[in-house]
């Protein structure tokens, strides 16, 4: 079971170091995000997560309980923004020059496989604490 966990925290870090370009671009352009509630409320909750996602892989990695309320709390977001813990397997369409029919596939792949690790870590969770 922490092997599975640890495996997420591998995910989570990960995840942030294909998301650190995206966060360093909001940074640095903070001024120039579009008025819209809509835009606003995705580039703030990308900001959030991109912070949670170090908290989340600090304490899977340490297999405390903040690290499993952490990815609770994120689950949502994750979801709304599209950062997904195995998001990664949606650039093999533009390394392998794939059709954007694999793009299409893979990404239903990272929103099921979401789900999935849900499952397991609340399975984890209820069996460890």
């Amino acid at each position: 079971m922490k092997n599975i966990v640890r495996f997420f925290a591998i995910l989570d870090l990960i995840s942030i170091i294909l998301l650190a370009k995206q966060f360093w671009g909001i940074v640095t352009h903070i001024h120039e995000i579009p008025d819209q509630l809509v835009s606003q409320i995705k580039v703030w909750l990308t900001v959030f997560l991109f912070v949670l996602l170090f908290v989340s892989a600090v304490g899977l990695l340490m297999f405390r309980k903040f690290g499993f309320i952490t990815y609770y709390v994120q689950f949502t977001f994750r979801l709304i923004v599209w950062i997904f813990s195995i998001g990664f397997i949606t650039y093999l369409p533009e390394l392998l020059n794939l059709s954007e029919v694999w793009f299409n596939i893979l990404f239903r792949i990272c929103f099921i496989a979401e789900f999935f690790r849900l499952y397991y870590t609340i399975q984890i969770h209820r069996k460890h604490f």
